[in-house]
């Protein structure tokens, strides 16, 4: 009896299935490169404080073992804030996905590549297809 065609259960199943995989084809899982905005500001912050904080941290062990106080922390506390601030820029400028920078850049400019490729390209048939109107 469940198996009849006309079955009401059987077309709820039917609908269901057909939407689920309407969502499921939508809704991809994001990559790595995709986060949203609160996550990314929290990146951020968090990348630059422990950037800080283990400049510091070396500075300080090295100046305990070498007896010589502030020196070495300071000189790591402002290294380590230049690697925060290159760690948010390679954040910002969407430089983090790939291993190693020089790759990373060139994959980027590759997508900006084929990006401005396909904008040309849709320009192009936009102004052939107004002479072929006129």
């Amino acid at each position: 009896m469940a198996n009849e065609p006309d079955d009401p259960l059987n077309e709820f199943n039917a609908r269901l299935k057909a939407a689920r995989g309407k969502t499921d084809k939508e809704s991809a899982p994001r990559g790595r490169g995709t986060q949203s905005g609160l996550g990314q500001g929290l990146r951020i912050g968090i990348e630059m404080v422990v950037s800080v904080a283990v400049g510091a941290g070396i500075g300080y062990f090295i100046d305990n073992w070498a007896e010589t106080t502030p020196l070495f922390m300071i000189v790591f506390l402002f290294l380590g804030f230049a690697a925060g601030i290159m760690n948010v820029l390679r954040i910002a400028r969407g430089l983090d996905e790939a291993v190693g920078f020089g790759r990373a850049m060139r994959e980027k400019e590759a997508r900006d590549k084929l990006a401005e490729d396909k904008e040309l390209s849709a320009k192009l048939a936009r102004t052939e297809d107004s002479g072929a109107n006129e």
